[in-house]
């Protein structure tokens, strides 16, 4: 029986990049499970999942427009390191909510610290990086009701 729209599946996967460096798998661990087309998963790979059946395996890539998209300048930030309060240890590459509120807050990750100022990046980590994905399925947990 072939993987469809609103069929809930479970997916062992390897993200790879251009360089063949694995930047995330779950063949170390349980495979994802996701209900194709809720959109808790990244659209491409959403559609790739389709038509596959339990057992069958795919490889292929995902650009990076239509991953976490193209990697933008405009999302890197300069602040002074005196804002950041006090007590607060920051190291490159950890994540960091920014804003007034928890509800206004936004995600940056610390790319550089010096002395004096702390550079942020809003982009996600893998932006501007074309991905590839090895898969299997390897369950269908529950099938999506038939449509007429």
């Amino acid at each position: 029986m072939a993987v469809r729209f609103g069929d809930t599946i479970q997916v062992h996967y390897t993200g790879t990049l251009k360089d063949g460096s694995v930047f995330d798998s779950s063949r170390e661990a349980e495979p994802i499970q996701f209900t194709v087309g809720d959109g808790s998963i990244l659209p491409a790979f959403d559609k790739e999942v389709r038509g596959m059946e339990v057992g069958d395996t795919k490889t292929f890539q995902i650009p990076a427009e239509d991953a976490y998209g193209v990697y933008n300048e405009t999302f890197v930030k300069t602040v002074p390191r005196s804002i950041v309060p006090e007590g607060v240890v920051l190291e490159e590459g950890m994540p960091v909510l920014v804003g007034e509120t928890e509800e206004d807050a936004i995600q940056f990750f610390v790319k550089e610290m010096t002395e004096d100022s702390v550079v942020l990046d809003g982009n996600h980590p893998l932006a501007g990086e074309d991905l590839t994905f090895a898969i299997e399925v390897m369950a269908i947990v529950k099938q999506s009701p038939s449509v007429l």
